[in-house]
C-alpha cells in the first residue's frame, strides 16, 4: 500500500481484501455537552470537510443526525472479487454530527492511510467550527470491523471456529445441542494506566431457525462482523492534542490486527466459512 500524507500516522501493508469482504475504519468523538445544530456552524464545517473530500457532496438530515457523505458504492455480493485497483469501488466516507458526538468512517478504503486523512482532517477542523473545549471532550474511539459474508447458522460457524477445542466448548459440548447465540466480546486495556482499552468483538446476523420462524434460503448469506474498538478514555489538556490521540490509537490497532485479531479471529472464521460451504 502507497503510504499516507502524514507521516506520524502508521500505514498497514495488509491487503485486507484478502481477508475479509468488507472493511470500515470509522472514529468517533464522545462529548460531554450537546453540539452545536445551528445552520451555520454546521454548513460551515461541512464546507470545509468538501474542500479536502470533493466527493463528500451529499447532506441529510436525519432524525438524530446531520450527515455528510460521499458516493455510495456499488452493491457488491460476497462473492464479487475487486480485480485491479483502477476497477475498485471507492470509498464511501461519511461524517455525521449528533447530539454529544461527532463520527466519521471510510468504508473499504483502499490504504488504512486514506481513512485516517479523513479522522485526521475532522479532528483538526471540527473543534473550532464547533466551538469545543478540552473539558469537553469524553473519549475518543477508533474502531475497525471486518465483514465475512456467510449463509446457515452463524452462530455454529463462530463456535466452530473459535471454541470448539477450548475448555468453553468442551463446556457446551451437550449431545444434540446446536449453538443459538455465539456473539463473544472481551475488553483489555493496552496501556498500563488503563487510558487506552480495547475491545474485540463478534457480531453474527443470521441464526439457528427457531420454532415458528421461517427459515432463510439456503443461499441467503449475510456479514458475520469482526470488531476492534480502541477506545482513549477522559479528556485532553489541549484540544490540539486529538490528531495525536488518533496516531497512539491507530499505532496501538494496527499491531493488535497484524498479530491477534486477523490469525485468531478473522482467518478462522474464515476459514469456517469455507469449510462449511459458504
Amino acid at each position: 500500500m502507497p503510504s499516507p500524507s502524514d507521516p506520524n500516522l502508521p500505514d498497514s501493508n495488509a491487503n485486507f481484501e484478502a481477508v475479509c469482504d468488507d472493511v470500515h475504519i470509522n472514529l468517533r468523538l464522545a462529548l460531554k455537552m450537546d453540539l452545536p445544530q445551528d445552520r451555520e456552524t454546521v454548513l460551515g464545517l461541512f464546507d470545509r470537510v468538501r474542500k479536502d473530500f470533493p466527493d463528500m457532496s451529499r447532506f441529510r438530515k436525519m432524525k438524530r443526525e446531520l450527515l455528510l457523505e460521499g458516493a455510495p458504492a456499488p452493491d457488491a455480493g460476497p462473492d464479487d472479487q475487486q480485480g485491479d485497483d483502477d476497477d475498485a469501488a471507492p470509498a464511501q466516507r461519511w461524517l455525521a454530527i449528533r447530539q454529544r458526538d461527532l463520527r466519521c468512517g471510510v468504508m473499504n478504503p483502499v490504504t488504512t492511510g486514506e481513512a485516517y486523512k479523513l479522522h485526521k482532517t475532522i479532528l483538526e477542523t471540527a473543534p473550532y467550527y464547533l466551538s469545543l473545549s478540552p473539558l469537553d471532550v469524553d473519549y475518543v474511539e477508533l474502531m475497525y470491523g471486518f465483514d465475512l459474508f456467510a449463509s446457515g447458522n452463524h452462530d455454529a460457524l463462530v463456535y466452530d471456529a473459535l471454541f470448539a477445542h477450548s475448555p468453553i466448548g468442551a463446556m457446551l459440548d451437550v449431545r444434540g445441542s446446536m449453538p443459538l447465540d455465539c456473539q463473544p466480546l472481551f475488553v483489555i486495556s493496552v496501556t498500563e494506566d488503563l487510558s487506552i482499552s480495547a475491545q474485540f468483538e463478534v457480531k453474527t446476523r443470521l441464526h439457528a431457525p427457531m420454532p415458528g420462524h421461517p427459515r432463510p434460503p439456503r443461499d441467503h448469506a449475510e456479514p458475520i462482523s469482526i470488531f476492534l474498538c480502541l477506545r482513549k478514555h477522559g479528556g485532553v489538556k489541549d484540544i490540539a492534542e486529538l490528531p495525536g490521540v488518533l496516531q497512539k490509537l491507530s499505532r496501538h490497532a494496527e499491531d493488535l490486527i497484524a498479530r491477534k485479531l486477523v490469525p485468531n479471529a478473522i482467518v478462522p472464521i474464515r476459514q469456517a466459512i469455507a469449510s462449511a460451504g459458504g
